[in-house]
């Protein structure tokens, strides 16, 4: 798998859109951080591969996942957590790159969360028809430090719902470069991805990548 430079032939104008307490979207907000993030995210997955992981009831998930940065996030038969050590190859995480660094704390900021410095990123690859369920990011010790979720490659439809599980989503539409940053009264709300239609992104193909930055220690 290897990416180059940002697509150049979509002209989209960065801009935030408040979504709830504590929430943005911040369209095409990745597009405009220079060093590497694509080449990045190829030497990262190319380090340590990406994998399916099975939930603590035996199933298996759709979502490709790995991780980089000092801990990485991990479910099996024993639950769900964070780790240190890649489980398949025996060694840390590949180091959180600059890139990927820079990125996640400039779109915590222009959200209004300074000084977010994440631990952890957690890349997952959805094809055509991958999907993931509405759940909360509550494994982190620190739920003070907002979440940070970069769109790369085929847009997706994010659901962002409420404190509950049984509370209406909001069905919002990302794009290539799109950032979502929620956190402060929002940090806990259920959250999820609609099946992935179909298409060619002129630079990932079939797939989309997401990579979504936390502080897990």
């Amino acid at each position: 798998m290897t990416f180059d430079l940002f697509d150049a032939q979509d002209d989209v104008e960065p801009a935030t859109e408040p979504i709830a307490d504590g929430a943005v979207v911040l369209r095409a907000f990745a597009r405009a951080v220079p060093g590497g993030l694509l080449a990045d995210v190829t030497a990262v997955i190319a380090a340590a591969p990406l994998r399916h992981l099975v939930t603590p009831g035996g199933l298996r998930m759709s979502v490709a996942m790995t991780n980089c940065g000092a801990l990485g996030w991990l479910s099996d038969r024993r639950g769900y957590r964070y780790d240190a050590v890649d489980p398949d190859r025996g060694v840390p995480w590949p180091p959180m790159p600059d890139s990927f660094m820079r990125l996640a704390r400039e779109a915590a900021a222009a959200a209004g969360f300074a000084g977010f410095t994440p631990d952890a990123c957690l890349i997952n690859r959805y094809v055509p028809g991958t999907k993931l369920s509405l759940h909360q990011d509550r494994d982190e010790r620190d739920h003070g430090a907002p979440i940070v979720s970069v769109s790369l490659g085929l847009p997706a439809v994010f659901l962002f719902g409420g404190l509950k599980r049984t509370d209406r989503a909001q069905r919002l539409s990302l794009r290539h470069g799109d950032v979502v940053v929620w956190g402060g009264p929002s940090r806990l709300r259920f959250h999820g991805v609609l099946a992935l239609a179909d298409g060619e992104h002129p630079l990932l193909g079939r797939q989309r990548i997401n990579l979504t930055f936390r502080r897990a220690g």
